[in-house]
């Protein structure tokens, strides 16, 4: 069968934003098209997409040849070389790279390109958005010229983002993972998006039933000791001697005290949005624009916690943050002072 990348793809198409004149996808469901523009830091993301893309064209012709170009290291006519039919008449998907460090050659030819784009050929364009270079290419795509769709990738760095993220793995994978298990995994790889989609598949390939606690402590228990996002739960816990030894455990395996001290913040200002409400959950994560799972753990970590208590942990919290980012030369000191207070839910020294 003959691949059809001329047509606007329905099925995955998300709102199109006003300054965009393509259909946007998403990039766990592309589409191809005779342009695909690949917007966004997120190269986990960004890979899955150009993945998927190539697996659709392949899928619907085994035939279909691949080729690969750097926009930064371009050599004049490379582009329409690769695209042009070839003797059989196979499908060709042309995967770009480097599009934000374009060379001005290939940006005079594929802005021509695009205003002719050849049959038969899918053009993959990765611009990560580091920089503005390749503006007037992205701006013509997204007007419409070469009948082009959007794959954005944007950076995923919210602890809700890596949440949908992880959850967005196993759901398509069909597998069944307990939300505290998720959770758990989520907190094990906070830093690392890459390493995170790595140990979802990894549990997803591996494992032949449901995921539960149990699983995720035996794949990854040792590194979950050490995140951020362990220390902040046993210190919120009061878990003063475990939080303590948590956080040394994560110091001494090379751990910054910057992202610990930020993971006790995003968790003690959710705690602050939830306290003193009576909203159901549902009714209270749409009002405030969060994840029903946040809110149901911002209740449980607000168990034994006070209003005044809440309120010290956060001022102590903001102290902290500012001598781990300079203010103190003992950056080390400022975080486990932190800890001592969120802990023990008093004022240091009390």
């Amino acid at each position: 069968m003959s691949p059809s990348p001329r047509r606007a793809p329905a099925r995955g198409a998300a709102r199109t934003p006003a300054k965009s004149a393509i259909p946007q996808l998403s990039w766990r469901s592309p589409e191809p098209a005779p342009i695909v523009l690949v917007s966004g830091p997120e190269e986990v993301c960004a890979e899955r997409a150009t993945a998927g893309v190539r697996d659709y064209l392949k899928a619907e012709d085994p035939s279909l040849e691949v080729s690969d170009l750097r926009a930064d290291d371009y050599a004049s006519g490379s582009l329409l070389a690769m695209s042009s039919p070839s003797l059989f008449g196979e499908p060709r998907l042309i995967r770009v790279a480097g599009v934000e460090k374009c060379s001005d050659a290939f940006l005079t030819e594929a802005l021509a390109y695009i205003e002719n784009p050849q049959d038969g050929a899918t053009v993959v364009l990765r611009h990560t958005g580091s920089s503005v270079r390749g503006k007037k290419l992205l701006d013509a795509i997204r007007a419409g010229t070469g009948g082009g769709v959007e794959v954005a990738c944007p950076a995923v760095k919210r602890d809700s983002d890596r949440f949908d993220f992880a959850a967005g793995e196993f759901k398509t994978a069909g597998k069944r993972i307990a939300p505290s298990a998720l959770r758990t995994l989520v907190s094990a790889f906070a830093d690392d998006l890459t390493e995170l989609a790595a140990a979802c598949q990894q549990l997803i390939a591996d494992v032949p039933g449901d995921i539960g606690d149990q699983v995720v402590e035996r794949y990854y228990g040792g590194r979950v000791e050490t995140t951020a996002f362990a220390v902040a739960d046993t210190a919120i816990a009061g878990r003063y001697g475990e939080a303590l030894l948590t956080l040394r455990h994560a110091l001494a395996s090379g751990a910054d005290p910057v992202p610990l001290v930020a993971a006790i913040a995003s968790k003690l200002r959710t705690m602050a949005r939830v306290v003193g409400s009576r909203e159901p959950s549902t009714a209270l994560a749409a009002r405030l624009g969060m994840k029903d799972w946040q809110v149901d753990r911002a209740k449980r970590d607000l168990v034994g916690w006070s209003e005044s208590a809440l309120a010290t942990a956060i001022q102590a919290t903001a102290r902290a943050d500012a001598e781990v980012k300079g203010a103190s030369r003992d950056p080390v000191f400022a975080v486990e002072r932190l800890v001592t207070v969120i802990a023990t839910r008093a004022p240091y020294g009390a």
